[in-house]
């Protein structure tokens, strides 16, 4: 069907686009070119940083905030994708309702990925001009997941999509039951971890902890968890470079590590569960795929502690983090029974 062809192909590019945009965003914080371009969703009143730096007049409003070309253009890039698509994503809701008839998407599910991206502009915009408060700055790397994950599940779920394999059409006792229950819990559990990981990044508190598998060579070091996860410190606070004390930053630190060790066990028993089962041999494939996602994240977040956090490895850190909800995805969505 020429139908379901374009719908794929849409889905497709918007599953490649939006995975784009979360690692260009993790690249832009990463080379603290969030606040390069002040003002949104324009650069100093412009389209271009090149325009910008060719209007002094405007500058001078940002007298605070000079232009940074290099910064500015990070920054703008990841506006440029982002842009493009929440165009993609207009388009597939709008497939979706002139072809509800024809069933080939849900409805509700493509009107609740067009909410999540206007959300996701939203904060876009707040971190901006919040000056990256973590709260914000974290829910805009959830938002992001959240809908790469909405625009891969659609893209799971399209008939006659070579994706769309199921382990079972039955209820729960099927022997993908306990597999599907695993799978799910560790999405959740997944999804706590990413969490911490944006927390993490927005608090500057990756380089607390600059050794492994020690923390400031102390298996146990001084934490302070009390002021460690407060959410709000207020409006009219630059938060670049972070406000946190070293202590905080290490309780940070530390929580994420804890809760990678849980995530690496629930994500291996549910990749298990469905390799032990004989009645489930078209799903091993994404089984082994979660188990591959999975070392490889282990193994960057690893490497990045033990060679001092070059750049290229923590922008690949939140790449890993993106592949791996993709796979825990593509395994859960085969194992539903529906």
């Amino acid at each position: 069907m020429r139908l379901a062809r374009v719908l794929r192909r849409l889905c497709v590019a918007g599953v490649l686009v939006c995975f784009v945009v979360v690692v260009l965003g993790a690249y832009v914080r990463l080379t603290a070119a969030g606040l390069g371009c002040p003002d949104w969703p324009g650069c100093y009143g412009h389209l271009t940083p090149s325009a910008a730096a060719a209007s002094p007049q405007d500058l001078a409003a940002y007298a605070r905030r000079p232009l940074e070309p290099g910064k500015a253009w990070h920054e703008m890039l990841h506006r440029y994708a982002a842009g493009t698509l929440v165009l993609i994503i207009v388009a597939i809701s709008a497939c979706a309702i002139a072809l509800r008839r024809k069933r080939l998407l849900s409805v509700p599910l493509a009107l609740a990925l067009l909410g999540t991206v206007l959300v996701q502009a939203l904060l876009g915009m707040l971190t901006v001009t919040w000056q990256l408060k973590p709260l914000i700055v974290t829910l805009h790397l959830l938002f992001g997941l959240t809908t790469l994950a909405l625009l891969w599940w659609l893209t799971l779920s399209l008939p006659g999509s070579s994706w769309n394999t199921r382990a079972v059409r039955g209820g729960g006792g099927t022997p993908a039951a306990a597999p599907w229950r695993l799978a799910a819990l560790g999405l959740a559990v997944l999804g706590v971890q990413i969490a911490l990981g944006g927390w993490t990044s927005s608090n500057y508190a990756a380089l607390a902890c600059p050794d492994f598998p020690t923390c400031q060579h102390a298996l146990l070091p001084h934490a302070d968890f009390r002021h460690a996860f407060v959410l709000w410190h207020g409006l009219n606070i630059d938060y670049e470079g972070g406000v946190l004390d070293a202590p905080a930053r290490i309780a940070i630190h530390l929580s994420h590590r804890f809760g990678a060790l849980l995530t690496a066990v629930l994500l291996t028993l549910a990749a298990l569960a469905v390799l032990r089962r004989r009645g489930l041999a078209a799903v091993r494939p994404r089984a082994w795929a979660l188990l591959a996602a999975l070392v490889l994240q282990l193994a960057i977040g690893i490497s990045m502690v033990l060679r001092g956090f070059p750049l290229w490895l923590a922008t690949a850190h939140t790449a890993g983090a993106a592949l791996l909800l993709l796979a825990t995805l593509a395994l859960l969505r085969a194992l539903s029974p529906r």
